[in-house]
């Protein structure tokens, strides 16, 4: 099989075990995320708050919530399309991930998106200035999802 095929049943797989213990709203927000080939800051920010348990945000107060926090860069508009470093950083930061030294030191969306890259959860040849679509932000959250599981089963 190639790559894409393998990666199209890879998300069905998912949405699948997602769906079994979700209610038919957050059912429904996985499927409207998968329909969004360019996210905005604000629909980013919703969705990635709901899955690192920071709470649950309409898209407007998840964006300034996340502004607030230095979670999403300076310059960011809510309806804006979102970017990959930038995103990294929002996933670092609101599922606490520590990461390695540079990232320790200076928690920027450049370091995040690096440890991102070490940690496999950004693959392939990506670019930092890259646009997110919903598919590439529910395969990252997933990824951190599962890690953190890994790593509480552990302790």
């Amino acid at each position: 099989m190639n790559g894409t095929i393998m990666h199209k049943l890879f998300i069905t797989l998912l949405l699948m075990l997602l769906a079994i213990p979700l209610s038919a709203q957050t059912a429904q927000k996985i499927e409207n995320l998968l329909n969004q080939n360019v996210l905005s800051w604000a629909d980013a920010a919703a969705f990635v708050l709901e899955a690192s348990e920071q709470g649950v945000f309409t898209n407007a107060d998840a964006f300034v919530f996340a502004l607030d926090q230095n979670w999403l860069p300076a310059n960011a508009l809510p309806e804006e399309q979102a970017r990959l470093n930038g995103i990294a950083l929002l996933l670092m930061q609101s599922f606490n991930r520590k990461g390695g030294f540079m990232y320790s030191l200076f928690a920027n969306s450049r370091y995040a998106f690096r440890e991102l890259q070490y940690l496999t959860i950004i693959q392939g040849r990506s670019d930092p200035f890259d646009a997110v679509s919903g598919e590439e932000l529910l395969y990252m959250v997933s990824r951190l999802l599962a890690m953190r599981e890994a790593e509480e089963e552990y302790q």
